[in-house]
C-alpha cells in the first residue's frame, strides 16, 4: 500500500475554521448528561435512512446505550465529518467515511484500530467482507472503518425502452454505445441519460473520472506533472459535458447521485450511470415507478477495459470518541450479517445494504431479489483496480479519486470548473486550463518532496 503524507497545516487550520461555522460542533460536555450517548454521523441516503429506522432495535437490547443521529447531504458531510475528525473535537463517536479518508486518517491516527474490536466479537467474521473492500479500508494490515455498504457503477437502463426502440447494448458497453442510446431516446417528455453535474469531489467527480480513465486520460503522469489539458483528459471531458447538455436531465449542473435515482425512478430518464447501490431506490415499489423495468450492465468502457469504481460508505470511531466500546457496539450491530437479514425481513430484500459481505450474496432470498443486479455488483467490486485505474502509468491510486490529502480541495475545485462548462457559463477547455493550474500547484509540493 502506498503511504500517505500527513495532512498539510492548511488542510486541519482549514477544518478548525470549518467547524467554527457550522453548528454542533463543541468541546467538552456536548453530549448531554449520560456518558453512554453515542452520537453518529452519517450520509443521509436511503440505506442510511433505513439503519435509523431500525435503530431502535439496537436501543432495545442496549438499554444503557443512547444514540443520537446527525444526518447530512454528502458534500455536509465530508466537510463536519473532516472538520471534527481533524481538530480531535469529540463531537461524534460514531462517522461515515469511505476508502478515500479511512487509510490516510489511520496514518495519521486520527481513527480507532477495528480489527481489534472485530476480532474480539463472537461471530462478527471480519474475514467476510470482500476482499477489495476490506483491504481499500485498511492500514497497515488492520481494518480501521468497516463496511455499512460497497459499490462499484454500472450502466442503468429502461428495458423496455430499449426494446421499443430497437435498441441493444453490448455485453460491454462502450460510451460511444451510450451516447447513440441517449440520443435516440432523448424526447421533450423524457431525458435521455442522467449523469451527475453538481459540483464535489464525490459527487460530479466520481462519474466523470470513471470516463476519464477509461478514455485514457489521468491526472498527472508519474513524475506529478499535471495532465488535465491533455488530448485524452479534454476528449473524455468534452464527451461527458456534450452528453449531459444534449441529452441530459433538466438543471444537470446542480444534479448529484439524489436528484438522478429521483428522475430515473419516477421515468423521468431512459438511462443512468451511477453508484451500483441505485438499486435499493430503483427496486423499491414504495418509492420507484420502474420496478422490474430497469436494466443493468457494467460501466461502459473505451480504451480501458475496466472502468467500474469502487467505494464504501464506512462506520469508523475518531480517536477522541469517549465512548470508543460503545461506539463499537453500535458499529457491529449496523455492519453485522443479522443486520443485513433484519433489513431483508423487516423491510424488503431489495433494500438490503449491498456489496459488503460475501455471505449476503449467498442468502437464498437476496439472491432471488437481486438476480437482476446482484451478481453485477458483486462482480464489479472484486474486479475494480484502484492500484491501476488508468491505461497509463499513474503515481496515485484509486478510480473515481486521487487518494491524496489534497484531493478533497483539488477535486471541489475542478469540479466547480466543469459544472460551470456544464452550466454553459464557460467552456470545457476554459474549464480545463483553470483546473490544470490548480493540479499543477499539488503536482509541484510532491515533485519538490523527491
Amino acid at each position: 500500500m502506498k503511504k500517505h503524507r500527513k495532512p498539510a497545516t492548511m488542510l486541519v487550520a482549514g477544518a478548525g475554521a470549518l467547524c467554527l461555522t457550522l453548528s454542533g460542533c463543541a468541546g467538552a460536555g456536548s453530549l448531554g448528561a449520560s456518558d453512554q450517548t453515542i452520537t453518529i454521523a452519517m450520509v443521509s441516503n436511503s440505506q442510511m435512512q433505513d439503519a435509523q429506522k431500525l435503530a431502535s432495535q439496537f436501543e432495545e437490547e442496549n438499554p444503557d446505550i443512547d444514540l443520537k443521529f446527525v444526518t447530512l447531504s454528502e458534500n455536509q458531510a465530508r466537510a463536519k465529518i473532516t472538520a471534527s475528525t481533524a481538530t480531535g473535537g469529540g463531537e461524534f463517536d460514531v462517522v461515515m467515511i469511505s476508502n478515500y479518508e479511512t487509510p490516510q486518517w489511520a496514518q495519521y491516527g486520527w481513527l480507532k484500530n477495528l480489527s481489534e474490536y472485530a476480532q474480539a466479537t463472537e461471530g462478527y467474521d471480519e474475514a467476510d467482507f470482500i476482499p477489495t473492500l476490506r483491504e481499500s479500508l485498511s492500514y497497515d494490515g488492520s481494518m480501521y472503518s468497516v463496511p455499512f455498504y460497497g459499490e462499484s457503477s454500472f450502466l442503468m437502463y429502461r428495458k423496455d425502452l430499449f426494446e421499443q426502440a430497437g435498441i441493444t447494448l453490448s455485453e460491454k458497453p462502450t460510451w460511444t454505445e451510450v451516447a447513440a442510446a441517449a440520443k435516440q431516446l432523448d424526447s421533450e417528455d423524457m431525458a435521455g441519460i442522467c449523469l451527475r453535474g453538481k459540483p464535489g469531489w464525490g459527487e460530479l467527480l466520481a462519474p466523470l473520472d470513471t470516463v476519464i480513465n477509461t478514455f485514457g486520460g489521468r491526472w498527472f503522469d508519474e513524475d506529478w506533472n499535471a495532465q488535465l489539458t491533455s488530448p485524452e483528459v479534454e476528449r473524455a471531458v468534452q464527451f461527458y459535458v456534450d452528453l449531459v447538455r444534449e441529452y441530459g436531465e433538466p438543471g444537470a449542473a446542480t444534479s448529484g447521485f439524489g436528484e438522478c435515482a429521483t428522475q430515473l425512478a419516477q421515468g423521468q430518464v431512459a438511462m443512468w450511470y451511477d453508484s451500483t447501490s441505485a438499486v435499493s431506490t430503483l427496486e423499491d415499489p414504495s418509492s420507484s415507478a420502474v420496478v422490474g423495468k430497469i436494466g443493468y450492465a457494467p460501466a461502459p468502457i473505451e480504451v480501458k477495459d475496466n472502468s467500474g469504481w469502487l467505494y464504501s460508505w464506512a462506520l469508523g470511531i475518531p480517536e477522541s470518541s469517549e465512548n470508543p466500546d460503545a461506539a463499537w457496539k453500535f458499529i457491529s450491530w449496523m455492519t453485522d450479517k443479522q443486520y443485513i437479514r433484519t433489513v431483508g425481513e423487516d423491510l424488503g430484500w431489495e433494500r438490503v445494504p449491498p456489496g459488503s459481505r460475501l455471505s449476503t450474496y449467498e442468502i437464498p432470498e437476496y439472491k432471488e431479489a437481486s438476480a437482476a443486479y446482484g451478481p453485477l455488483t458483486l462482480e464489479a467490486i472484486e474486479n475494480a483496480t484502484p492500484e491501476a485505474p488508468t491505461v497509463q502509468p499513474v503515481p496515485y491510486t484509486g478510480v473515481q479519486f486521487l487518494a491524496i490529502p489534497e484531493f478533497q480541495d483539488l477535486g471541489t475545485r475542478v469540479s466547480q470548473q466543469i459544472s460551470a462548462a456544464i452550466a454553459g457559463q464557460q467552456t470545457v477547455p476554459e474549464a480545463l486550463a483553470q483546473a490544470q493550474q490548480y493540479a499543477e500547484v499539488v503536482g509541484a509540493t510532491y515533485r519538490e518532496e523527491r
